[in-house]
């Protein structure tokens, strides 16, 4: 996330904001909306090779490493599972 809250000028924030979402709407489309935090990771754990595709897709011309780009996709994704709290796992 500092990497998002680092990049210079608005251009080049609203194309990492692009591609951010394009990941996202991806990720979505791979587990639904409803998940667990350990499932996320289990996707991620598979390989994030599908996100550069999504991010080039999403904005030909990047300047930002799509793998920082993927990276901080997961984590705002994580932030809606069902079983997360700020960092930590709800059991139960």
């Amino acid at each position: 996330m500092r990497v998002l809250r680092g990049l210079d000028g608005a251009a080049e924030r609203r194309r990492a904001d692009r591609v951010v979402a394009a990941i996202q709407d991806e990720l979505r489309r791979r587990i639904g909306p409803t998940f667990g935090a350990g499932e996320l990771a289990e996707l991620y754990g598979r390989g994030t090779d599908w996100c550069l595709q999504v991010a080039l897709d999403a904005v030909p011309r990047l300047d930002t490493d799509p793998q920082t780009l993927a990276d901080a996709a997961f984590w705002l994704y994580l932030r809606g599972a069902r079983d997360f709290a700020g960092g930590r796992q709800l059991i139960g």
